[in-house]
C-alpha cells in the first residue's frame, strides 16, 4: 500500500465522507445559527471590510451558510458576484441583487442549486474580486483547503493564478472542520484564513 492511508493518514475521499456524514446530521436550528455567528465573524475580516468586490457562493444543504453574510455585504454596498454552474462544471459570475435576486436551478446529475438571475458576467469576472469566499469541507494548518471534489473551485483559483491575481482566499467552515492534516495535492491552493462560528484561522 502506498499513499497517504500506507503513512496512517486518511485519504481525500475518505475524509470528505466522515466530514459531510457529520453535516447530514445537522438540524436546520444547527445550521441557522451557525449562520448568524459565521456572518458575524466574517465581517470583522480586514480582507472583507476593505473589498470593493467579493467573490462568494450560496450555501445549499448542511453547508456552513452564507445567505446571511451576502445580505450584510450588499447591505454596506459591496458588491457580491455569485457563481452559476456552467456545463462543464467551470462556474460563470453574476452580481447578488439581493435575496429576490436569486433563483432555483437544478442542474443534471446534481442537486439543486441557487443561482443569481442577473446578467453573466463571464468566468473571468472572478478576476476582480479582492476577496474569494470559498466553500469546502476542512482546512488545515498549512491553509490547504479540502473541497468536494467537483473541481469547479480548482478551476477558478488556477484562473486566479494564471492571470496573476492575488485575491484574499477564505474559506467558510464549522468550528470541527478546521483540523491537523489535510491531503495536498500539486494543483491545491492554499488559503489566508478560515471563518468558523467561533472565530478566525490565520495561515502563513
Amino acid at each position: 500500500m502506498s499513499g497517504p492511508e500506507a503513512c496512517g493518514q486518511p485519504t481525500k475521499r475518505t475524509l470528505r465522507r466522515g466530514l459531510l456524514a457529520v453535516r447530514s446530521g445537522l438540524t436546520g436550528d444547527d445550521v441557522r445559527k451557525a449562520a448568524v455567528a459565521l456572518a458575524q465573524r466574517a465581517l470583522e475580516l480586514t480582507e472583507l471590510a476593505g473589498a470593493d468586490t467579493v467573490a462568494a457562493y450560496v450555501s445549499v444543504g448542511g453547508e456552513p451558510g452564507t445567505r446571511v453574510l451576502l445580505d450584510a455585504l450588499h447591505a454596506r454596498g459591496t458588491r457580491v458576484l455569485l457563481p452559476v454552474l456552467l456545463a462543464d462544471n467551470d462556474l460563470d459570475w453574476a452580481a447578488y441583487d439581493g435575496e429576490g435576486s436569486l433563483v432555483r436551478v437544478r442542474h443534471q446529475g446534481r442537486i439543486e442549486l441557487l443561482e443569481p438571475a442577473g446578467a453573466r458576467l463571464g468566468p473571468a469576472a472572478v478576476l476582480e474580486a479582492d476577496a474569494v469566499l470559498l466553500p469546502g469541507l476542512a482546512v488545515d494548518g498549512h491553509g490547504t483547503r479540502l473541497g468536494r471534489g467537483g473541481g469547479s473551485y480548482d478551476r477558478v483559483l488556477a484562473r486566479l493564478e494564471r492571470a496573476g491575481a492575488d485575491p484574499a482566499l477564505v474559506v467558510l467552515l464549522y468550528d470541527s472542520e478546521v483540523l491537523a492534516h489535510v491531503p495536498a495535492e500539486a494543483h491545491d491552493h492554499p488559503v489566508r484564513a478560515a471563518v468558523t462560528p467561533s472565530g478566525v484561522h490565520r495561515f502563513r
